[in-house]
C-alpha cells in the first residue's frame, strides 16, 4: 500500500476554535492524550455522566439476562487473572475478561445509548473499557474528573470511527467493527504510550474489530447482537499488545485521506451531545413506532381490547424485525410488532416483560398478531441520521386514529429539534434497572457517585459500590 495514502493531520495544532476557546483544534491522537477536563465544555461535561449513569444501570439491568450470565462465567474461567473485577459479582478478571463480560451484559438489555449517524452503540464498549483499565499503571490514582475525561475520549474516538466506516465501507457492520477504536484509545490514554505506538494500537484495533454483518442477527436474533463486547476486547487488547511492540497502524478510518474530514473538527465538534437514550429494552429502530403508538393510546384514551389493528410505517432496516412471535429475549429484542403490543399492555419494556413469562403473555401475543408493518419512502430518506415511523391504530368501532412521522422521544437528531431527556427520567430509569438486582441505599450511592464524579479525587469509592454482588 502506497505511504502517501495515509496520513495524521498535524496541520490544525495551535489554532484555537471561535466556539471552545479553551481548547487548542487537536489531530486525533493528541485529543487522545491531551485533552483535559477544563477543556471540555460544561454540556459535554453533563453529557459524559449521563452517558455513564445509563450504561452503568444497562449493565446492572442486563445482570439478570441469560447471555450475561454465560458470559460472566466464560470470561471468568477463559481470561481469569488480575486488574479487573466483574460488576455486580466480585470475581477478578483480566481487563480483556471484563469488557467482554461487560460489553455482552449491557448489550443484553438492549437499553443503553444509541447514536443514530453510525447506526450503533459507543457507551456499551467504552465504559467498560475506561473502568477496566483503571488499574494499568499501577499505583496510580484515578480522578473521577480523570475518568470522565478519558471516558469522552472513548466515546469521540468511537464515534468518528463509526461515522468514517459508515461512509467507506460497503456494507452495515456491527458496532464492535468501530467502537473497538474508542478502547484502544483509552488503553492508550491510561497507559501514556506515544503517538507512533497510539497509531498502532488503533491499527489493531481497526484490523481485528469484528466486522460483524448487522443485518444477518436482525434477520435472525441470537446471543451475538451487536459485537460491541468483542469490540471492547480487540480494543482493550490492542492498547496492550501495542505498548509490547506489537504492529498494526495505520489505521485507516482514522488515517486515510478520505477519512481526514471527519477529524478535522474533534474537540470542537462533540458527536457526545448527539447521542440518544433508550425508554425500552429492544432495538433502537423499534423504539419510535411504540412512542407513536403509546402517543395515540394516552391521547385517545384507547384501551388494548378497543384495537382491532395497528399499522407501522417505518424504514426499510426497522421492517426487517418481523418476529411476531419471539422465544427468547433476543428474539424479542429484535422485533417489532413483539415489544409494540408488549408496551400496548405493560407501558414498558425491560427484562420482565422481554423474558421467561413475558414472552408467553397471551394479551402481547394476541395484539401483536395484529400489527402491520410496511415500508415508508419518506422514512427511507431520512435513514440513519433521522429514525422516525408513522403509527395507524384502528379501532374495533371503525374508527381510525394516526400520528404524524414521530421519533422515540429521547432520541437527538441533526435535523428535527432536539429533544434530550431530562436528567430526573434518565435517573428514574436508572433506579428501574437497578432497583431490582441492588438494595435502596447501594442504588442511591451509585446515582449520587456518578453525578459528582468530577468532585471524586479517588474513583475507587465510586468502583466498589459496582463490584459486589
Amino acid at each position: 500500500m502506497d505511504p502517501k495514502t495515509f496520513r495524521i493531520n498535524f496541520n490544525f495544532v495551535g489554532r484555537t476554535d471561535k466556539l471552545t476557546s479553551a481548547i487548542p483544534i487537536m489531530n486525533p491522537i493528541e485529543f487522545i492524550h491531551n485533552l483535559h477536563w477544563d477543556q471540555i465544555p460544561s454540556p459535554v461535561q453533563h453529557q459524559v455522566k449521563r452517558c455513564l449513569l445509563d450504561t452503568i444501570g444497562a449493565a446492572i439491568g442486563g445482570r439478570k439476562t441469560e447471555l450475561s450470565q454465560i458470559i460472566y462465567d466464560f470470561s471468568s474461567d477463559t481470561f481469569g487473572g488480575k486488574g479487573a473485577f466483574l460488576w455486580i459479582d466480585g470475581r477478578e478478571v483480566s481487563p480483556v475478561g471484563a469488557v467482554l463480560a461487560h460489553g455482552m451484559t449491557i448489550d443484553a438489555l438492549d437499553i443503553h445509548d444509541n447514536f443514530n449517524s453510525a447506526k450503533g452503540h459507543a457507551g456499551v464498549a467504552v465504559v467498560p473499557a475506561t473502568l477496566a483499565t483503571l488499574g494499568l499503571k499501577t499505583g496510580t490514582i484515578i480522578s473521577g474528573q480523570e475518568l470522565l475525561t478519558t471516558l469522552a475520549v472513548g466515546y469521540e474516538i468511537a464515534l468518528r470511527a463509526g461515522i468514517v466506516l459508515h461512509a467507506t465501507a460497503c456494507d452495515y457492520h456491527s458496532s464492535g467493527a468501530w467502537n473497538a477504536l474508542g478502547c484502544a484509545a483509552i488503553v492508550a490514554r491510561r497507559l501514556s504510550l506515544d503517538t507512533e505506538t497510539t497509531r498502532h494500537a488503533l491499527g489493531i484495533a481497526e484490523y481485528h474489530g469484528p466486522r460483524s454483518q448487522m443485518m444477518r442477527v436482525i434477520d435472525h436474533p441470537t446471543m451475538l447482537k451487536d459485537g460491541s463486547g468483542w469490540g471492547a476486547m480487540a480494543g482493550v487488547s490492542a492498547g496492550l499488545l501495542a505498548q509490547r511492540g506489537f504492529t498494526g497502524a495505520p489505521a485507516l478510518t482514522v488515517e486515510s485521506i478520505d477519512s481526514s474530514k471527519y477529524w478535522e473538527d474533534i474537540g470542537t465538534r462533540w458527536y457526545l451531545l448527539e447521542q440518544d437514550f433508550k425508554r425500552h429494552a429492544v432495538c433502537h429502530w423499534a423504539q419510535p413506532p411504540i412512542a407513536g403508538t403509546l402517543d395515540l393510546l394516552h391521547k385517545h384514551h384507547i384501551s388494548p381490547e378497543e384495537i382491532e389493528q395497528i399499522q407501522v410505517f417505518s424504514f426499510h432496516e426497522a421492517t426487517r424485525l418481523d418476529c411476531w412471535q419471539p422465544n427468547t429475549t433476543d428474539q424479542a429484542q429484535y422485533s417489532l410488532p413483539f415489544p409494540v403490543a408488549a408496551a400496548v399492555i405493560h407501558d414498558q419494556l425491560g427484562p420482565d416483560e422481554l423474558s421467561n413469562k413475558g414472552l408467553k403473555d397471551q394479551r402481547v401475543l394476541k395484539l401483536a398478531s395484529r400489527i402491520k408493518i410496511s415500508e415508508d419512502d419518506y422514512c427511507n430518506a431520512q435513514f440513519p441520521n433521522v429514525q422516525m415511523a408513522r403509527v395507524s391504530i384502528t379501532t374495533l368501532n371503525g374508527r381510525t386514529f394516526e400520528t404524524g412521522y414521530v421519533e422515540s422521544p429521547w432520541d437527538i437528531s441533526i435535523i428535527s429539534q432536539p429533544h434530550q431527556p431530562p436528567d430526573q427520567e434518565l435517573r428514574e430509569k436508572f433506579h428501574w434497572l437497578a432497583l431490582g438486582r441492588l438494595p435502596a441505599e447501594r442504588v442511591i450511592a451509585l446515582d449520587d457517585k456518578i453525578w459528582n464524579c468530577d468532585s471524586l479525587p479517588d474513583v475507587e469509592i465510586f468502583t466498589n459500590l459496582l463490584i459486589s454482588s
